[in-house]
C-alpha cells in the first residue's frame, strides 16, 4: 500500500491542470447559444399558442417563463453536476485538455436529448398524485411543481459546493416524492387524496438502488476480464506527466466518454421534460395537453382500437353499470387505491372509453379538439391510460385476466392513449438539451477532482478508466430502454470504486463514505424540503384565497 509522501509524490507526478483562463470570445459565444434558445422556446410558446387559438397574456407568458427558466435550471445544474463524471476519465488521464472535454461531452449530451423517446420523462411524472397530474393547472399544481424543483435544485447546489458527486435523479425523485406525501398529509377533503404513487415509486427506488451497484461489480469484474483478455501493459499503467496516452487507447477513452454523455443526456434530460410538459399542459392546455401532431388519418384507427377495448370492459364489468357522470371518478379513485381490477371499474372504463370515442368522432381528430373541450378529453384519456397501465403491469398477469387476444387489443388501445397524451414538442427537447449541455461547460471541476482524485488510493490508469465507463454507458442506456430513471452520477462512481478493487488498489474511505452518505441523505433530505416547501406553498395559496 503506498504511503502517504509515495500518494503525493504520484499525484504531483500526474497533476492535470484543471484551471484555464475563458477565451472572451468562448464567453460571448456561450450567452449567444444561451439567449437564442431562451429566444427559440419564447417564440415556439407563441407561435403554438396562437395556432390553437390561445394567445396567452402577458402575466401567463411571465409566469410561465418564470416555472420554465426554474425548469431549465434544474438542468443545466444537472450538466455540470452529472457530466463531469463523464468527462473525469478523459481528463485525468489526459486524453483529453478539461476545456475540449467537457465541450464534448456538452455537445453529446445535447444530441442524446434530442434523439431520446420521452420514456424516462413520463415514469418520472407517474410518481405524482394523480389528482395533482389531472389538476396540474390549479393553484395547487403550480405550487406541486415550484416546490419540487426548488427543492432538487437546491439539493443539487449545496453538495455541488462541497464537490460529492450526488446524484439529481435522486434528488428530484426525492422531491416528488416529498411532495406526495405532503400532499397526502394536508389534504382533509372527502374520499381523500393519494399521495405517492408507491406502484411506481417501488420501481423506480429498485432501479436507483441496484444500479450502482451493477456499476460496481459490473466495472470490478470488466477490469478483470480486460487484463487476461488485452494484455497490454500500457492500458494499465497510471499517466506519467501530461502526456496523453497512446492513439488506441486515447480513442478508447474518448469513446467511452462519448458514451456516457450521450447515455447521460439521454436519461437525465428526460426528467426535465417531464417537468416542463407540466407546466406547458397547467398553462397552455390548449396547445400542449393534447398530441395536435397526430394525423388525422389516425382518427379511425383510435376509434376501431377503443371499441375493442370497449368489448373487453363491458364482458368484465358482468353486467356493473356506473352513472356516466361518476365514471372518471371511479377511475380516479381506483388509482388512488391501485384497485383497478373490479367490475365497477371495468364498467367505468368502459362508459369514458365511449365519452372519448364520440368526441372523436364529433371533431374528426384530436388536431380538431376545442380549446374548451381539450383539457376535459385529455383527463379522461389520461385516466384510462394509466388505469390500463396498472392492469397490465405484470405482463403474465394480464394475459391470463384477459385470454383468447384480450391483452393486445388493451395493450393496442393504451398504446393509442399514450401517444394522444404524452408528447414532447421538439422545441422542449432543444431546450433541455442546450440548458444540460451548456450547464456541462460550467461548475465541472469540483465534481471532477473528487471523481479523479478521492476515491482510490492510487491514480486512475487507462483501463480503470475505460471500464468504470463502459459499464456506466451500458447500464445508462439499459435502464433508458426500460424507461427507467437511473443516476449517472452513482453508477460511475460505484464503476470506479468497483475498477479500483478489482486492480488491488484501495479506495479512500473518507470519500467513500461522503459518497454514501450523499447517496442515503439525498431521498429524505429533498423529501423535507420540497414537502416544507409545497406546505408553505399552499399556505399562501390559501391565504390568498385561490386554494
Amino acid at each position: 500500500m503506498a504511503t502517504t509522501a509515495n500518494l503525493q509524490g504520484e499525484r504531483q507526478k500526474t497533476h492535470v491542470p484543471l484551471d484555464h483562463k475563458v477565451h472572451p470570445g468562448a464567453t460571448i459565444g456561450f450567452f449567444l447559444v444561451l439567449l437564442g434558445g431562451l429566444i427559440y422556446a419564447g417564440t415556439s410558446i407563441f407561435l403554438d399558442t396562437q395556432k390553437v387559438g390561445e394567445p396567452l397574456a402577458i402575466g401567463a407568458f411571465a409566469f410561465l417563463g418564470v416555472a420554465l427558466l426554474i425548469a431549465l435550471g434544474f438542468e443545466f445544474v444537472n450538466g455540470f453536476h452529472d457530466t463531469a463524471n463523464a468527462v473525469a476519465t478523459v481528463i485525468y488521464t489526459h486524453s483529453l485538455k478539461p476545456v475540449f472535454a467537457v465541450i464534448w461531452s456538452g455537445t453529446w449530451n445535447f444530441i442524446g436529448v434530442l434523439v431520446s423517446t420521452g420514456a424516462v420523462a413520463y415514469s418520472i411524472i407517474t410518481l405524482l398524485p394523480v389528482e395533482l397530474i389531472l389538476n396540474v393547472g390549479s393553484a395547487g399544481g403550480y405550487a406541486m411543481i415550484f416546490a419540487l424543483l426548488i427543492a432538487a435544485v437546491t439539493w443539487n447546489l449545496g453538495t455541488w459546493y462541497f464537490g460529492l458527486p450526488n446524484s439529481s435523479s435522486h434528488a428530484l425523485i426525492g422531491s416528488i416524492l416529498g411532495v406526495g406525501l405532503a400532499n397526502q398529509l394536508l389534504s382533509s377533503g372527502p374520499g381523500g387524496t393519494s399521495g405517492v404513487e408507491w406502484s411506481q415509486a417501488e420501481s423506480v427506488l429498485l432501479t436507483l438502488l441496484v444500479s450502482p451497484i451493477i456499476g460496481f461489480v459490473g466495472a470490478m469484474l470488466l477490469i478483470w476480464a480486460m487484463k487476461r483478455v488485452i494484455p497490454d501493459p500500457q492500458l494499465y499503467r497510471e499517466p506519467q506527466g501530461e502526456a496523453p496516452p497512446p492513439f488506441y487507447i486515447r480513442a478508447l477513452l474518448v469513446f467511452t466518454c462519448t458514451a456516457v454523455s450521450f447515455a447521460h443526456g439521454g436519461n437525465d434530460g428526460q426528467k426535465g421534460m417531464g417537468l416542463i410538459m407540466l407546466i406547458l399542459i397547467g398553462v397552455a392546455p390548449t396547445a400542449y395537453a393534447l398530441n395536435r401532431t397526430m394525423p388525422d388519418s389516425s382518427t379511425p384507427a383510435f376509434i376501431q382500437s377503443a371499441a375493442a377495448a370497449q368489448g373487453v370492459f363491458h364482458a368484465k364489468a358482468n353486467g356493473a353499470h356506473v352513472d356516466p357522470q361518476q365514471a372518471r371518478a371511479v377511475l380516479e379513485q381506483a388509482l388512488r387505491t391501485h384497485q383497478p381490477d373490479r367490475p365497477e371499474v371495468y364498467a367505468a372504463l368502459d362508459s369514458v372509453s365511449g365519452q372519448i370515442t364520440d368526441d372523436l368522432k364529433n371533431y374528426g381528430s384530436i388536431r380538431q379538439v376545442p380549446a374548451a373541450q381539450t383539457k376535459n378529453l385529455r383527463n379522461e384519456m389520461y385516466v384510462v391510460f394509466d388505469t390500463l397501465r396498472l392492469l397490465n403491469k405484470d405482463p403474465e398477469k394480464a394475459k391470463a385476466d384477459f385470454p383468447n387476444g384480450d391483452a393486445k387489443k388493451l395493450k393496442d388501445y393504451q398504446s393509442l392513449l399514450e401517444k394522444g397524451t404524452r408528447f414532447i414538442p421538439r422545441w422542449v427537447k432543444v431546450a433541455v438539451a442546450l440548458a444540460l449541455g451548456l450547464g456541462t461547460m460550467i461548475g465541472w471541476k469540483r465534481i471532477v477532482v473528487t471523481v479523479g482524485e478521492k476515491i482510490g488510493k492510487t491514480h486512475l490508469t487507462y483501463g480503470m478508466g475505460a471500464a468504470a465507463e463502459l459499464m456506466a454507458a451500458s447500464t445508462i442506456l439499459l435502464a433508458q430502454f426500460k424507461g427507467m430513471p437511473v443516476s449517472t452520477t452513482h453508477i460511475l462512481s460505484s464503476g470506479i470504486a468497483g475498477t479500483m478493487v478489482g486492480n488491488g488498489a484501495g479506495l479512500q474511505a473518507s470519500t467513500v463514505r461522503n459518497i454514501a452518505l450523499a447517496w442515503v441523505l439525498t431521498l429524505p433530505a429533498a423529501m423535507a424540503i420540497a414537502g416544507v416547501l409545497y406546505a408553505l406553498f399552499i399556505g399562501v395559496v390559501h391565504a390568498t384565497g385561490h386554494g
